[in-house]
């Protein structure tokens, strides 16, 4: 069966801001020494950065008929992405995020617009068939899909895929049933250190590592420069982050996201192995501004991992 994976999720630029000397603040302007558009959204960056390893990749969403909308399309395809399930909607503008970048840290805006008006009516079900794995993204800012992401997770399982999540940051902090529902119907959570903290209710990343894994078959926790945690039915395995110098972290969880699932979903790699590989997928990515300004090779990575041995 073809490893082809489909991104179902968001789409929206990212303005970067980068070299601020400060936070800004009312009344005051700051200069920068960097501004660039690049492709935003966690599921595109995702999809590019999974693409660049060499996978096979849809991706199913919505974008305005605008500048911005034909950028991101640009963006997908020039990595090999599909998108013939991407709806160009003339009567939305493509969601924009600004993207303050400091070293260790980043603050955004976004404007939803497209991200919003993506609604379960949008998608074809039976064209998730085509594929053997789903990934989503972004839960909280799909306002529109987000009661739908435990109906599509089920049915991609119902015709045989396999399915990840990265649901993000619930601005709300509620983490309520529409998360619990999806996961049941998931395989791979991906989630950072203090969504995992948040989610499982408790202070301790192991303790909520292990609390998550009793709802999917694979937790996996992003500890930025404290590299990564797995747990599993199994246990715990860990994987330090490589020592890198940090340029923008915009993206780099993402990234992380398509090394495992690269490794592991479409190479047939060990969870050890998929953990390591993709340790250097964000490390990688942390060391360039813009989440997908340049996408590493699968071979890129592992030249990467031959000078670094964690």
């Amino acid at each position: 069966m073809s490893k082809k994976v489909l991104v179902i999720g968001e789409l929206n630029v990212d303005l970067i801001v980068s070299g601020l000397p400060a936070l800004p603040a009312l009344g005051r302007e700051l200069t920068c020494t960097g501004f660039s558009r690049a492709l935003g959204s966690s599921s595109a960056i995702f999809s590019r950065a999974l693409a660049g390893l060499g996978a096979q990749v849809d991706f199913m969403g919505k974008v305005g008929d605008d500048d911005n909308g034909r950028f991101m399309l640009a963006q997908l395809q020039e990595v090999g992405i599909g998108t013939r399930g991407v709806i160009v909607d003339p009567a939305v503008q493509t969601g924009v995020t600004i993207s303050l970048t400091y070293p260790e840290e980043k603050a955004q805006i976004t404007y939803q617009g497209s991200i919003a008006d993506y609604h379960l009516s949008d998608i074809n079900l039976d064209a998730l068939g085509n594929y053997a794995h789903l990934h989503m993204a972004s839960m909280y800012l799909q306002t529109g899909l987000q009661p739908a992401f435990p109906t599509l997770l089920r049915r991609a399982q119902e015709l045989g895929l396999t399915t990840s999540l990265d649901p993000g940051w619930d601005p709300n902090e509620r983490w309520d049933k529409v998360l619990f529902e999806a996961l049941d119907a998931v395989e791979i959570l991906f989630v950072n250190e203090h969504e995992a903290k948040a989610i499982a209710n408790t202070t301790s990343v192991r303790q909520a590592a292990r609390g998550l894994a009793a709802y999917v078959d694979i937790a996996v926790v992003k500890l930025g420069p404290g590299g990564a945690l797995l747990a599993d039915r199994h246990g715990l395995l860990e994987s330090p982050a490589a020592p890198v110098q940090v340029l923008d972290t915009t993206g780099a969880g993402d990234s992380f996201d398509a090394g495992f699932l690269y490794q592991h979903i479409v190479a047939g790699g060990s969870k050890t192995e998929a953990l390591r590989f993709a340790n250097a997928c964000g490390a990688m990515a942390v060391t360039r501004v813009g989440g997908a300004s340049s996408v590493p090779s699968a071979g890129e990575v592992e030249a990467f991992l031959s000078q670094y041995q964690p």
